[in-house]
């Protein structure tokens, strides 16, 4: 078994020490990893559920939490790389558009303003014929998706249309509203890279 501490680590470091742990392995093992946070958990555990890993958590005290990976011959013998996605897009299949939201207000001036045309964007986006892939939140634009937005509905709208609608977790934690997530998921900077360098169009408003 290899033991990762990945305490005091901010997004996207313990996933990436993970991954790397589990290429040490060289084949079926375990890995666990150390956090201190629920969001470093959950983004473990989608990492692993993605590869097919087997995975449990515990928490040992409030500010500690152990995540071990297992890793099954299969699993091994697939490699733990990321497949490479083609993004090209194929004459007549959808393109992959992801919207990025950085903040609560659209735009520089009046912030009443700004907050007014964001929420008449957000409802735009649910008219459209032809919708993002995703929507992805980070930063000020984290508290669009908790509870008490003015969005929400809009947003749980387009999540109802298939839209993925992924918010930040370290903003969340920044913000101290990871409790209050109304729509879509908790996501990481590795996967907020990973969607935005494999956009065919990235929207930001």
């Amino acid at each position: 078994m290899i033991t990762v501490n990945a305490i005091g680590d901010t997004c996207p470091l313990p996933v990436v020490k993970a991954k790397n742990a589990i290429k040490e392995l060289n084949g079926a093992g375990t890995v666990e990893v150390l956090v201190d946070n629920e969001i470093a958990v959950q983004n473990l555990a989608k990492m692993a559920k993605q590869k097919g890993y087997g995975c449990k958590s515990s928490k040992v005290s409030s500010s500690e939490f152990h995540v071990t990976l297992e890793i099954g011959e299969a699993s091994a013998a697939t490699g733990v790389e990321d497949i490479p996605e083609v993004c090209a897009v194929v004459p007549g299949h959808k393109k992959n558009v992801v919207v990025a939201i950085n903040s609560q207000r659209m735009g520089h001036g009046h912030d009443e303003l700004g907050a007014v045309l964001m929420k008449g964007f957000i409802f735009a986006l649910t008219q459209q014929d032809v919708l993002p892939t995703t929507v992805l939140f980070y930063n000020g634009g984290a508290n669009l998706t908790i509870e008490g937005s003015a969005s929400l509905e809009d947003l749980k709208n387009l999540e109802a249309q298939g839209v993925e609608i992924m918010t930040c977790g370290t903003c969340l934690n920044y913000y101290n509203v990871s409790d209050k997530l109304a729509v879509g998921e908790v996501t990481n900077m590795y996967a907020i890279v990973e969607k935005l360098t494999q956009a065919d169009l990235v929207v930001m408003p």
